[in-house]
């Protein structure tokens, strides 16, 4: 599940890198293709005589996915003039957003802003929530450039190099395009296929282990594209890690920091921590040291084991989020299984700025709506040879997913569990939570899942948007201490079921047009103008005050559980499934927000994490030979956890990294000066660095 800024990031994308110019009295159409060539989607773009472009845009995956109906005409520059789109986000928000350039002034509106600004020469309006062909306008507009970028309204600049080209064919045709590396939009690069000329409009948009977006006719050769991408983007991704990896030598003294002690979810006191070949040597009391090539002067601030996500979807680009955010492990709870080899080959040879991964394997049922990751099934025999792979491939558990036949559910459990694997997942469609326990889940994720144990029938097909729609009318008038609820509350409790609630995730459920989710407002003004803007747009379908008001509500109850099942005895982790890094920091607000002390909060996303990844003999406390993974913090933690966001060194075994670079390098603004290594006094007596 892609979410908040992670679906605003890639709709982003799409928006702006999918189509080209116009052109007079042409139609041209894309395909959608998702699972090695499965279509998802189609994007027709006509331009009449007239110069007005019409754009018709749909892409459902997992039962869910935008329609967008477009019109623009463009200036002589190949900016906009005239911009309109309307239709439905991925989970039924309303979309309705407007532009006119009249001169130098120009203005617009959509669901979730407006404004109005004056501009000289070219500038490119950057829709909110546009289809792919309306913004890829830019890429004629910015080939016309001669100063190689874009100005961008409301605000910032495009810029674009060219990486490759590569030749494809379509029976006897023969095209040559070329592979483009567009910034100043979104955190990281966006690659983009284009085609060659004075002129180039987009010929794919590749989105590499999730969607294959290519000019119709020619979809045989998106997997040869997507190859190639992959190596451009792995080069890129070698170059930044190069710049803000620097590889400790020898020994690391770790002078004068607070030690947290996960595992009794208590602050010690001021102790040295000294670090070699990326483990954990010794930890004692301040002064104690040891003998160090380079110490670090922690000055009382708070040492924390890192934090684990257990709740991932990974890419390559996600690394530089999560190390800046002390995230130091990741469990990947679904994933094309090719791509993550992938990256995990690359995160152990040490050319990926990445965290450790933890994997989960994903099982599918063969449906019209499901999620093309990992495995998809349709019998017991296809769901053992899956459950088999797994095992085969070092993956610690499977998950389960909405279309999954419930009636191989219990078999599938057994036969994983027999193999050492943990089972966890959705709850398929027309069972309930309390049926997939009793099934043999050691886990559940996501609070609505949990929650729809009380809102279903044997009709409710969860594939669709009910799965989001119905917690959020109903979860506020459910019963907490009625007796079908406190005796779940119980059975979860007695078979120590794990909970993976993903709050911060759904707090979309409650999120109105132009607002920012409280699990983006700490962050928010650090972060560059379009993706500010992009925090405000709403998801969901909320047409009025009650609707509003019923639905916060329900987001409220949903936090309320999660503390209730804490206390008693439910084991929780921290996962995210949205933006990386910065929503396990949220997450672990609203882990106290639920009731959690801060220090509980902090033991979920460690020695949590690490237990329940079977990864706690390795990481997840700072232990004499665990493996250094480790974050510095300013302030206090324990008694305020909004300070976990203040993260001033990150060790990863024998690599430090400082958050403030890696976040100048995204374009964020850091949230804490860096606290360096420096070379030890090779004259320093016994006991002191040296």
């Amino acid at each position: 599940m892609k979410t908040a800024l992670t679906r605003t990031a890639l709709a982003g994308a799409l928006a702006l890198f999918i189509a080209g110019p116009a052109f007079a009295a042409q139609t041209l159409r894309y395909v959608a293709l998702v699972d090695n060539g499965k279509q998802a989607g189609h994007q027709t773009v006509t331009t009449g005589d007239d110069g007005v472009t019409h754009v018709d845009f749909i892409f459902k995956d997992n039962g869910r996915g935008p329609e967008l109906k477009e019109e623009f005409s463009l200036a002589p520059d190949g900016t906009f003039t005239r911009y309109q789109v309307k239709g439905t986000t991925t989970f039924g928000a309303p979309v309705d957003e407007t532009f006119s350039r009249d001169g130098d002034q120009v203005q617009w509106k959509s669901t979730s802003d407006e404004g109005a600004q004056t501009v000289s020469g070219t500038a490119f309006y950057s829709p909110l929530n546009g289809t792919p062909a309306g913004n890829s306008v830019a890429l004629a507009a910015l080939a016309k450039r001669g100063d190689g970028q874009l100005p961008l309204i409301p605000g910032g600049a495009l810029r674009m190099r060219k990486v490759t080209e590569m030749d494809v064919t379509r029976g006897k045709d023969k095209r040559k395009v070329q592979l483009l590396a567009i910034t100043g939009v979104g955190l990281t690069p966006q690659f983009v296929w284009a085609t060659s000329g004075a002129e180039p409009r987009l010929f794919a948009f590749i989105f590499p282990g999730f969607l294959q977006l290519i000019e119709e006719g020619w979809n045989a050769n998106a997997a040869a594209l997507e190859a190639r991408q992959k190596q451009a983007e792995g080069e890129a991704l070698v170059d930044l890690n190069q710049r803000v990896a620097h590889p400790l030598a020898g020994a690391t003294l770790i002078r004068n920091a607070r030690v947290f002690d996960s595992e009794k979810a208590m602050l010690g006191p001021a102790s040295d921590v000294l670090v070699r070949d990326g483990r954990i040597v010794s930890v004692g009391a301040a002064g104690s040291g040891g003998a160090a090539d380079q110490v670090v002067d922690a000055a009382g601030r708070v040492l924390l084991p890192g934090l684990f996500d257990m709740h991932g979807h990974l890419g390559r680009w996600d690394g530089g989020l999560n190390i800046a955010t002390g995230v130091t492990t990741v469990r990947d709870m679904g994933n094309d299984n090719t791509t993550l080899q992938q990256l995990i080959a690359e995160e152990k040879a040490g050319t990926l700025l990445s965290t450790r991964v933890v994997t989960a394997g994903f099982i599918e049922g063969e449906s019209k709506m499901s999620a093309r990751n990992g495995f998809v099934v349709s019998n017991l025999e296809q769901a053992k040879k899956a459950v088999d792979w797994y095992a085969a491939n070092g993956y610690v558990q499977v998950k389960i997913y909405n279309s999954f036949p419930k009636e191989l559910l219990r078999e599938t459990a057994a036969y994983a569990h027999e193999k050492g694997l943990r089972v966890s997942g959705h709850v398929p469609a027309f069972m309930r939570a309390q049926d997939v326990v009793e099934q043999g889940y050691d886990e559940i994720q996501h609070i609505n899942q949990v929650l729809l144990n009380f809102l279903v029938d044997e009709k409710t097909d969860t594939r669709t948007l009910e799965r989001f729609y119905l917690p959020a009318e109903k979860v506020a008038d459910l019963d907490f201490d009625s007796k079908p609820v406190q005796d779940f509350i119980a059975l979860l409790a007695k078979k120590q079921i794990v909970i993976d609630p993903t709050m911060s995730t759904f707090e979309f459920l409650r999120q109105r047009a132009g607002q920012v989710q409280e699990s983006y407002a700490p962050v928010a003004s650090h972060m560059p103008p379009d993706i500010q803007r992009g925090l405000k747009v709403a998801e969901m379908k909320i047409p009025d005050d009650a609707t509003a008001a019923r639905y916060a509500k329900s987001y409220a109850k949903m936090v309320e559980f999660v503390g209730r099942m804490y206390k008693a005895g439910v084991p929780l982790v921290a996962g995210t499934d949205a933006l990386p890094g910065f929503t396990v920091q949220s997450e672990l607000e609203w882990l106290v927000r639920a009731g959690l002390t801060p220090s509980q909060a902090l033991q979920v996303a460690t020695w949590n994490g690490a237990k329940y990844s079977r990864m706690l003999d390795d990481r997840g406390s700072i232990t004499a030979g665990k493996r250094a993974d480790l974050i510095l913090v300013d302030g206090d933690p324990t008694k305020d956890i909004a300070d976990v966001r203040k993260v001033a060194l990150v060790l990863k075994g024998d690599t430090a990294y400082y958050p403030s670079e890696i976040f100048d390098a995204m374009g964020i603004a850091p949230f804490s000066t860096p606290v360096k290594l420096v070379a030890a006094d090779k004259g320093a007596e016994t006991g002191k660095a040296r």
